[in-house]
Parts: C-alpha cells; sequence; structure tokens
C-alpha cells in the first residue's frame, strides 16, 4: 500500500489550513484599521481552495501497481480580496472623517471570521489525525512484515 500519498495528501490539506488561519488572522487584525477614504480601506481576504485530482492514467495506474502516487490533495488556488463595502462609523473627531462625520473602517464580520477561524482548526485537526492514523497503519504493517 502507497502510504507516502496519504502523508502528502493530509500534508495538502494542513498547509490549505494554516493558510485559511492566516488569512483569518489577518482579516481580524485589520478590523479596526481606518482608511482616508473607502476605496483606500483595507478590504478583507478570502482563501479559494481547489481539490488536486489525479487524471485517469494516474488513476488506472495506480490500481494496477504501474504508477507512483503523484498527486491528489488540495492546494490554495487564489486569495482576492472580498467585495465588501465598507463599514462606516460616526466619529467626528476622527483625522480620518469625512464632511459628515464618518470614518470608513474595513467590512470584516468578526463573527464570519472566527468562525472561519475555528472551521480551520477542525479541519487541520481532522488532517493530523488522518496522517496519524496512516503512520500507524504503516508501522503496523512493518512490525506484521518483520515478523
Amino acid at each position: 500500500m502507497e502510504y507516502l500519498g496519504s502523508f502528502r495528501i493530509s500534508a495538502s490539506g494542513m498547509a490549505v489550513e494554516k493558510t485559511r488561519l492566516d488569512i483569518a488572522a489577518l482579516n481580524i487584525a485589520n478590523m479596526h484599521s481606518a482608511g482616508a477614504t473607502p476605496g483606500a480601506v483595507y478590504r478583507p481576504l478570502q482563501l479559494l481552495a481547489q481539490s488536486v485530482t489525479l487524471s485517469f492514467a494516474q488513476q488506472f495506474g495506480q490500481q494496477y501497481g504501474q504508477l507512483r502516487f503523484s498527486g491528489g490533495g488540495v492546494r490554495v488556488a487564489s486569495v482576492e480580496p472580498q467585495d465588501v463595502a465598507p463599514r462606516m462609523v460616526y466619529e467626528p473627531g476622527h483625522p480620518y472623517a469625512d464632511a459628515k462625520g464618518f470614518v470608513a473602517y474595513p467590512g470584516v464580520d468578526h463573527t464570519a471570521e472566527m468562525m472561519n477561524l475555528n472551521s480551520a482548526l477542525r479541519a487541520y485537526e481532522a488532517n493530523v489525525a488522518a496522517l496519524g492514523a496512516a503512520k500507524a497503519m504503516a508501522a503496523r504493517a512493518l512490525e506484521i512484515g518483520g515478523k
């Protein structure tokens, strides 16, 4: 059985979830950074992940032991700014206040970002558990083969 493929899939999932954690932390960190104009304010980021699929030849060869495992898992497709309106807060004494006294802040949804943090953390933990299970199976196979 090909254990390295299982390790690669779990590792790719952990890398994507780590990036999701970083992006959510970045969005939360910039949540209160004001901009001089609504166009100059920080725009929250979002991660788009994409599965890495095997071609038919790779799947067919893998099934019959002709090819080594060379793909699978997930990867970061892109990190793009979200198209959300800035949050306008009435603060007439702020240096960035407009003529009406409003200051533009990023349109970061704190609740959604915390949910992203939680789901990324749980997915990371699931990948760690899958990696641990594959490692245990590989170790057990070596024990059985050594006797």
